[in-house]
């Protein structure tokens, strides 16, 4: 599925809500907090999106400090958008360096495609667990950290299931839980276009 598909809608935030809702009731995933998208350019994604009213986007680039995939380590480097939209976070996500995890999402046509579902929950390993155990595996367990704030998550191997691969999340900052608020991406992004630096490296 492609984001233009759901942006073309009368109703956006119903359209969303009807992605994967069997899989959602069956597993206690409530509402969808996140739409990952993956695209060739990030920067490129969120200059046509930005057009539209959409952001502006927070874009930083650099590596998870954990990456695992199928449980086999590994180093990833990648490049990231975030925006929010109508109460749902649009993360774009170029294929990157070191896995192919992203790059097998591309639309050949350039379209942003619509590569996971994103839940924030308590517990990532807890949830990830309960998932595994009722026959979902986990394709990839990842840590973002930069400072005081944390990202983890994990991606489950969902497609077969519920249509799009469905991704865990938890933010932390000192280590409290919270989910950051729309307006400190387009606050960021903002800043980032006023100083000419269209992405940060996080490292």
């Amino acid at each position: 599925m492609l984001l233009e598909q759901l942006l073309e809608t009368v109703d956006f935030a119903g359209a969303v809500d009807s992605l994967a809702s069997d899989f959602r009731e069956k597993h206690g995933l409530g509402r969808i907090d996140q739409l990952g998208l993956v695209v060739p350019s990030v920067e490129d994604a969120a200059a046509r999106l930005e057009t539209l009213g959409i952001g502006p986007f927070l874009i930083s680039s650099g590596a998870p400090v954990r990456w695992e995939e199928r449980g086999e380590p590994r180093r990833f480097k990648g490049k990231l958008g975030l925006a929010r939209h109508n109460g749902v976070d649009l993360e774009l996500l170029e294929p990157g360096e070191g896995s192919e995890f992203y790059r097998q999402y591309l639309d050949p046509g350039g379209g942003i495609v619509v590569q996971h579902l994103g839940f924030f929950i308590k517990q990532v390993d807890s949830r990830m667990q309960r998932m595994n155990d009722s026959g979902i595996p986990t394709l990839i367990r990842g840590r973002i950290k930069t400072g005081p704030l944390a990202f983890d998550f994990a991606y489950m191997d969902s497609v077969g299931n519920a249509g799009f691969v469905i991704e865990l999340i938890e933010f932390s900052a000192f280590g409290m839980r919270f989910r950051p608020p729309g307006v400190l991406y387009h606050f960021l992004g903002r800043l980032e276009k006023m100083s000419g630096l269209r992405c940060i490296d996080v490292g």
